[in-house]
């Protein structure tokens, strides 16, 4: 859950919450093409890049103001900076990680984060085998120096990767401490006051998702492939062949399969053929 970002308490322009939740993809694209050493970009292959359609990107980015030139396109340095600063990446955002486990791990040592604007500034834990360990820039300290260390470096983002027991304790400790906005990979909804931001990564059902759509592509693929092995109805060719003969109203000859085993009365075998 979120607060919306249609208010416009200092008289900032209001932006859809869709449109704020696109404009990542948007600066990752764009940070893409400016890799790439591309100067400029058309509506069209930047939502392609995007995964959206050209109008939608086109009116996304007309509440930043930017509307691109007619038979050139977007200048890609100057939307990043666009998009940027109204995602307000333009400035150092300190981070708190909670949680120094293998997820917490990971996360310390992704680079992404210094180069898209924010800088892990201090990571917790619990576990005295794990406080004082030094985790990539960060000496892993213990869990009561959360609040002194939210208020002395002015950290109002915190990133949850404990255990789901836990994590409504650390959320509310955070809350209490001053953080406005808490990322939460813990597999539980968190309860948090109006004013606060939770954006939710739950690996476990992204992945019951992808099992879903995978399953049912393969449930397709065998459908298709009956289809080729009997023709248009997945039926075999005596199967289409007695079809046939029920349609024209005649039965087809027995053969020496369609007989009765030692010990079969023959019934069984008749509803089989039939």
């Amino acid at each position: 859950m979120s607060r919306s970002s249609m208010s416009d308490d200092d008289g900032h322009r209001g932006i859809p919450e869709a449109t704020v939740n696109r404009l990542p993809v948007y600066l990752r694209a764009l940070y893409a093409l400016a890799d790439r050493g591309i100067a400029t970009v058309s509506s069209e292959e930047l939502a392609t890049a995007a995964g959206v359609n050209s109008a939608k990107l086109r009116k996304d980015l007309s509440h930043l103001g930017s509307y691109g030139t007619r038979g050139v396109g977007y200048d890609v340095e100057y939307l990043v900076y666009q998009v940027s600063r109204e995602l307000g990446l333009t400035q150092d955002w300190p981070v708190v990680i909670v949680g120094a486990g293998n997820l917490g791990h990971a996360l310390a040592n992704y680079g992404g984060f210094a180069s898209r604007g924010f800088r892990v500034a201090a990571l917790f834990d619990t576990d005295p085998l794990v406080v004082g360990t030094q985790i990539a820039a960060q000496v892993v300290r213990p869990a009561d120096e959360i609040e002194p260390l939210i208020a002395r470096y002015g950290v109002s983002i915190g990133v949850i990767a404990v255990p789901a027991a836990a994590a409504q304790g650390v959320c509310d400790r955070l809350v209490a401490a001053g953080i406005t906005g808490i990322l939460n990979f813990a597999p539980v909804v968190l309860s948090v006051p109006p004013g606060v931001d939770v954006r939710k990564v739950d690996l476990s059902i992204e992945l019951q998702i992808l099992a879903f759509h995978a399953q049912r592509r393969a449930v397709v693929r065998v459908a298709l492939g009956g289809d080729r092995a009997g023709g248009s109805n997945g039926l075999s060719g005596r199967g289409l062949q007695e079809r046939r003969d029920r349609r024209q109203g005649g039965q087809r000859p027995a053969t020496t399969g369609d007989g009765p085993r030692d010990g079969e009365t023959g019934v069984a075998a008749q509803a089989v053929a039939t």
